[in-house]
């Protein structure tokens, strides 16, 4: 963002707004610009441009005798330059080629000496007095192209300014003795006011606590004056009103297009502008000055285009193969999402980024229409990337402009050009918004919550003025409570910490204590999280399996393929990739989606676990923000024709063999219990279970997780094998659980004691059942000095479809006696008698 000081110091005069803001000089305002508003890239000082050249009058103008097309000249410029030959009025020759040159002509003289602006950039052409057939030339009067204002060298420029007298210093006259300052763009990415020299004067102004207070015309709800003339007709439709949230236009008539004034041309060729005539050149002129861009439309052409009687302008996307030929002459051939301005037949401008020539405001233009819209900054910036356009415009509505702004802007130019170039308004001002200006939109803070964040002892009425001072509106309330309320142009401004970050710049970053943090020298406790899930990946790891680790985001398509809702994930607005669309929900899916591509790379059978978070909607925690769930999965798979898949018999009870081994290990095996998981449970880490081959994990009255098989809707859209099964915990219960330490038990001196029962039961006892009863019947009969575990053997279904066997194997230890046979036959035999009376089960 290039500025111009002489505009910054000129705008303050205009406007009455604050103090000369380089009080101190360049250097020390460039320093203060550098530490607290952005990044300078450079400074130029353009009165080296311009130094040297002179305001002078024509006096005399004769055909030079031996050239047709050359006019011998006599100037006055006061007497100011030294060391050049004069007559004896004083006056300098100059042989002079310029069609326009005639005599009471105000002109730029270059004298000898004097380096041409155009060339000062590249290879300077340094003027001297020389011999032009046979005349001498005391150098000469330049062209507005030869100045570096314009590409106009049609003729000399021609002063018409009534302040400028020969004599005078061009540069300082015309406000050249300046200097250009380029801040870095980047650094305004959140402030779009500041790319315009409104905004920026008012920062500037707020670094150096000076107050500062916009023109008044300068407001969201300005007059507009009446129809003066004919009407012009103007019909506005806005299609994409979620994209376009405010579009305002007027028509005005009969405007006189022509040069603009000589201030406006230089003014524009400081900021690198092109000057195109007046009526363009106001409109960049106030894009500048307030940073919001605008576009003007040929009225007639605009009509000529549509389908009636009056203009029609149609804010939509593109149709299939629509074109456009831009103001650069490119034929565009607009995206799909593109926003673009139509007539009801043809597009006529690429939507905040460039017009279309077949609209353009040329000499012939009469009637215009005047458009200030507000246009969505992430399409505006995918606009500009597919079509390179990369305009003043497009770098101004890509930071997201203020849709409180455009009525000002637009009721400002429509005032200018009804005096400068006498056009009359033909239309009452149109205003298509779904943005209003929210005069609610207030921020709490405190001042010492922003002096504990700063480090500073700010008074609430020094806060307040700080911030009064770049027009915020705040008050005092509560003892050092401040209601803040933002000015309609700052945007940005929405919680608590926007004002600490506000005042700290305006108030100064070097104001900022230099104390170090203070440090205990305490050492920091472990993170029992972190070292337990380090225990627990140690754990599975041992027991062969495999840890992954996959992204935290997931594609909508998988979400659907395992049953789970989207409405119940967090939506990335700026995904990544189309991949990474939501926050997962579980992490079981993410395992599952590695199963297939494992075992077409050749691994016939593994286990996988992952630990990791997962969002869901509904959970959020105390600030309102999304609660993050720890959670630990695993999965074990085999494919189908693998001896491990034929011989481990249930994949479910193969999952839970890894299971129980964890819980062991961190001493919850004997807290654990498995129920029946209920089939209107619509959890969304248990829908791809399959029903009947899944089990609630408990903890007391808590579910710690789940255990199963997958449902064949699931296996199939993931290309899952038969054998697959898995578990997820939560994490946080687990670690609460869970004993502190490895649940060690020294082995037995004595030989463990194993016996097998097998007992036939109806189909309808699940196997759970079954194995809850004969562990609390084992508790019940034996000895305290003995240690048993129960493990499952076989369970076989005979062609009985009501029946089905199911072999127990019971291991016997003691620590301090050989264990005989006896006593495990007689235990068995307790057990067999329990089971029959409670669940009707014969021992075979």
């Amino acid at each position: 963002m290039k500025i111009s000081l002489n505009e910054i110091r000129g705008m303050n005069q205009r406007y009455d707004c604050a103090k000369d803001i380089a009080p101190n000089g360049i250097d020390d305002l460039v320093k203060k610009i550098g530490a607290q508003l952005g990044g300078i890239d450079e400074v130029i000082d353009l009165g080296k441009k311009y130094q040297g050249i002179v305001v002078a009058s024509v006096v005399s103008c004769e055909k030079h005798p031996n050239a047709d097309k050359l006019s011998l000249c006599k100037i006055d410029d006061g007497g100011v330059v030294q060391e050049v030959a004069r007559d004896s009025s004083g006056h300098v020759q100059v042989v002079c080629g310029a069609p326009n040159v005639r005599e009471g002509l105000l002109v730029a003289w270059l004298p000898p000496g004097a380096i041409v602006p155009a060339t000062y950039d590249k290879d300077r052409l340094v003027l001297e007095a020389r011999e032009i057939r046979g005349q001498v030339s005391n150098g000469m009067l330049a062209s507005a192209s030869e100045l570096g204002l314009s590409d106009d060298h049609s003729g000399i420029l021609e002063i018409t300014d009534d302040a400028a007298k020969p004599g005078d210093n061009f540069a300082k006259t015309f406000g050249l003795d300046d200097y250009i300052i380029d801040i870095e763009n980047k650094m305004f990415t959140h402030r779009p006011d500041l790319f315009g020299f409104l905004g920026v004067a008012r920062e500037l102004a707020g670094i150096q606590q000076m107050p500062f207070k916009s023109p008044g015309w300068y407001t969201p709800l300005p007059e507009f004056p009446q129809v003066e003339a004919e009407e012009l007709k103007l019909e506005v439709k806005n299609e994409i009103p979620e994209l376009v949230p405010r579009f305002v236009a007027i028509t005005v008539r009969g405007v006189q297009l022509g040069p603009s004034p000589l201030w406006l041309q230089i003014f524009l060729a400081k900021m690198g502008i092109k000057s195109i005539n007046n009526i363009v050149d106001y409109s960049n002129f106030f894009m500048m000055e307030t940073a919001q861009p605008i576009h003007i439309y040929d009225y007639d052409k605009v009509r000529a285009l549509s389908g009636g009687d009056h203009a029609i302008m149609v804010i939509r996307h593109p149709k299939a193969g629509e074109t456009i030929t831009a103001l650069s002459g490119k034929i565009i051939e607009p995206s799909a999402k593109t926003m673009m301005v139509a007539t009801d037949q043809k597009l006529i401008c690429v939507g905040g980024a460039i017009g279309g020539a077949e609209t353009e405001v040329d000499a012939n233009t009469k009637n215009i229409i005047i458009e200030a819209a507000n246009w969505d900054m992430f399409q505006m910036r995918r606009t500009a990337m597919e079509h390179g356009i990369f305009t003043d415009a497009v770098t101004r509505f890509t930071k997201g402009q203020s849709p409180h702004q455009n009525l000002a802007v637009v009721a400002k130019i429509v005032d200018e050009i009804r005096k400068h170039a006498d056009g009359k308004v033909a239309s009452s001002v149109i205003d298509i918004h779904s943005a209003t200006h929210d005069e609610s939109s207030e921020v709490l803070v405190a001042a010492e919550f922003i002096n504990s964040r700063l480090g500073l002892a700010l008074a609430a009425e020094e806060i307040m003025q700080i911030l009064q001072n770049v027009e915020f509106v705040a008050e005092i309330t509560r003892g050092d409570v401040l209601v803040v309320k933002p000015p309609f142009w700052r945007t940005d401004i929405q919680i608590a910490e926007d004002i600490v970050e506000e005042v700290g710049r305006l108030y100064g970053y070097d104001h900022l204590p230099l104390d170090l943090p203070r440090r205990a020298i305490v050492p920091v406790g472990p993170d029992r999280l972190l070292s337990f899930k380090q225990r627990v990946r140690l754990l599975l790891a041992a027991s062969g399996a495999n840890e992954v680790l996959t992204y935290s985001f997931v594609h909508g398509n998988l979400l659907e393929r395992v049953n789970q809702e989207k409405q119940q994930a967090y939506e990335i607005t700026n995904a990544l990739s189309p991949d990474l669309q939501y926050y997962r929900l579980s992490l079981t899916p993410n395992i599952l989606d590695k199963i297939h591509p494992n075992i077409k790379a050749g691994y016939k059978q593994f286990a996988l676990f992952e630990l990791g978070k997962t969002h869901i909607k509904g959970f959020d925690n105390e600030e309102g923000l999304p609660r993050e769930f720890e959670r630990l999965a695993f999965v074990v798979a085999a494919e189908e024709k693998s001896d491990y898949a034929r011989g481990k018999g249930a994949p479910y009870f193969t999952a839970r063999t890894y299971l129980m081994n964890l819980l062991a290990s961190l001493g919850l095996d004997d807290q654990v219990r498995f129920e029946i998981q209920d089939p209107a449970d619509t959890d969304s880490a248990s829908v791809y279970y399959r029903p009947g081959r899944v089990s609630r994990i408990m903890i007391g009255d808590k579910v710690l997780g789940r255990i199963g098989e997958y449902k064949a809707s699931v296996q199939k859209a993931l290309k899952l094998p038969s054998f697959c099964a898995g578990f997820e915990l939560g994490l946080e219960l687990l670690l609460q659980a869970a004993r502190e330490g490895e649940a060690y038990k020294a082995l037995s001196k004595f030989p463990s004691l194993e016996q097998d029962i097998s007992l036939r039961l109806g189909t309808e006892v699940s196997y759970q059942t079954l194995f809850d009863a004969a562990q609390a019947s084992l508790e019940r009969h034996k000895p305290q000095d003995i240690y048993a575990v129960i493990a499952p053997i076989d369970i076989y279904s005979p062609d009985e479809a009501d029946q089905k066997h199911i072999a127990l194997r019971f291991i016997f230890t003691s620590y301090e006696r050989t264990l005989t046979d006896a006593l495990g036959s007689e235990l068995l035999e307790k057990i067999a008698q329990d089971m029959s009376e409670k669940l009707r089960a014969e021992r075979l």
